[in-house]
């Protein structure tokens, strides 16, 4: 179900596993990436309710919030930071794709005593974006959603997922979209991620060209005690391209906390 709630007069919206959440139950905090919403988590969430408790974020000036989206990952991680104090969510894992995955590395290492551990998905300790696809996305931003949509995805996924990439990344603001992309550019954890102190799973689709495997390679060699699976025939959107061991990573992972 969606909910929204007022957040510093900001209405958020959620894609929450029903009105009452189960006493005991894990709760997973999914945060989209760059011009998405909740529902690039529907094959998560549509399983893992029976298990855990779900709350799938969407970040404002996305989906159904409101806001105009922001230019930084810290201010991102203000509002996930003000969404689960409001929620009084305890001890959550974050479970963040891309421009996601970034907010949860960086909540990890600002306020990493909140969390039970964190799942970031085609991440890395910095996320370049070309400077083309910037400037596009504010003189015409059509063709460059289109590229987006493709690149994102593994070449023998693109005639089943395309469609559906495009036309929710047409659905977002591309001022919005620009502003997440450029602050995945702006990102650089590269001195941080070492007093990352909690449980962490790397997840990246084998095929990923938007974040290679070795920037999760590198974020699974420098944080201490994480761990990374790759995940065959996936591209950037691996928890869509291959839920099913997408799901079995991170249902396992969660389990162990």
């Amino acid at each position: 179900m969606i909910a929204k709630r007022d957040i510093n007069g900001v209405k958020i919206a959620c894609w929450m596993s029903g009105s009452a959440w189960q006493e005991g139950n894990r709760t997973l905090v999914f945060i989209h990436g760059s011009g998405g919403d909740h529902t690039n988590w529907v094959y998560q969430y549509s399983v893992l309710k029976n298990d855990f408790n779900v709350l799938a974020v969407e970040l404002p000036g996305h989906g159904q919030s409101e806001g105009n989206g922001e230019q930084s990952i810290p201010r991102y991680v203000d509002w996930v930071k003000k969404i689960i104090d409001a929620l009084g969510i305890e001890k959550p894992v974050l479970i963040g794709h891309s421009l996601g995955a970034a907010i949860s590395l960086t909540f990890a290492i600002q306020h990493g005593e909140l969390l039970a551990g964190i799942v970031p998905v085609g991440g890395g300790v910095t996320m370049w974006v070309n400077p083309a696809i910037l400037d596009g996305l504010r003189k015409d931003p059509a063709p460059i959603i289109e590229m987006a949509a493709k690149l994102s995805l593994a070449k023998e996924n693109r005639d089943k997922f395309t469609p559906a990439l495009f036309e929710g990344f047409s659905k977002a603001n591309p001022a919005v979209m620009q502003g997440d992309f450029s602050a995945c550019n702006e990102l650089n954890l590269t001195d941080d991620i070492v007093r990352i102190r909690i449980p962490v799973l790397i997840l990246c689709g084998a095929e990923d060209k938007m974040t290679p495997p070795e920037n999760s390679r590198y974020l699974a060699d420098h944080i201490p005690g994480a761990r990374m699976e790759l995940i065959e025939n996936a591209g950037h959107f691996v928890m869509m391209e291959n839920p099913q061991a997408f799901n079995q990573a991170l249902k396992g992972f969660a389990v162990s906390l």
